[in-house]
């Protein structure tokens, strides 16, 4: 199948590491630009973008700090400067909690700043980029925008409260833009991986608790973010022409 995103201009945020870097390099495969965005790991990004130009690709890597309105605002423009255009948004960047879910206080202790935070950096974030993006994608009449969720926001996990929220708002969010941007050209999705096998995932998992894990899915295995990719960059493309609005599972079939 011809995805038809030679030439298109993508933004992975988070995309040094884990599903963002295997959407960006997957993107890049297809023939798109690819710009993405890291945190603290200069390195891993800059692998990235090696990789993507050793292949004949256009890559460009970003620092941005996701609780920063103005970094996230200044990430797109680097974009535009770079590339004149941004055709394709992939929010994948994430915050997580300092605290593991089992650490977590009872509902009723969570103080309201933590709550803030990690509400603010997850969904604000993630806004911005978008509010940024759609200029560009409302001047060329084409845009695709994935959001990457978490089956925290569907399924609900104790002591993740904070970050299920900021999660399950970006699904509403999804479904207005939906509406609202469809006329345009412009498709907006939600994708919602299972527990993915990352390096921080198969860093803190001894392999007879992921292969205990896996048993709870379909498959019956975890998946790693290679295989979470292929639905995120379909999304993007311009074989998607009627998927919008909706929260797609990438789990292997949900536990």
């Amino acid at each position: 199948m011809k995805l038809g995103i030679e030439k298109k201009v993508a933004l992975v945020t988070g995309g040094s590491q884990g599903i963002g870097r295997a959407v960006a390099l997957q993107l890049a495969a297809e023939g798109a630009r690819v710009a993405l965005t890291f945190r603290s790991e200069r390195e891993k990004a800059a692998e990235v973008v090696r990789e993507i130009e050793q292949g004949g690709g256009e890559a460009l890597a970003i620092e941005m700090e996701l609780s920063s309105i103005d970094s996230v605002k200044g990430a797109v423009a680097a974009v535009l400067a770079r590339f004149g255009q941004l055709d394709i948004l992939v929010n994948n960047a994430v915050r997580w909690s300092d605290k593991m879910p089992g650490e977590a206080p009872r509902f009723e202790d969570y103080a309201l700043s933590e709550w803030q935070g990690l509400v603010h950096d997850n969904l604000d974030g993630a806004i911005a980029a978008i509010q940024a993006a759609l200029p560009s994608m409302r001047a060329r009449g084409w845009g695709r925008i994935v959001n990457v969720s978490s089956g925290v926001a569907l399924d609900g996990v104790v002591g993740a409260g904070p970050y299920g929220a900021a999660k399950a708002a970006l699904h509403g969010l999804t479904a207005c833009l939906a509406r609202e941007l469809g006329p345009h050209g412009i498709l907006t999705n939600v994708v919602v991986p299972g527990l993915t096998l990352t390096d921080r995932i198969s860093a803190a998992l001894p392999p007879n608790v992921q292969d205990q894990r896996g048993k709870a899915y379909a498959i019956g295995r975890l998946l790693p973010p290679e295989e979470v990719a292929p639905t995120i960059v379909f999304l993007c493309s311009s074989a998607n022409t009627a998927v919008t609005g909706e929260i797609v599972r990438a789990s292997g079939g949900r536990p």
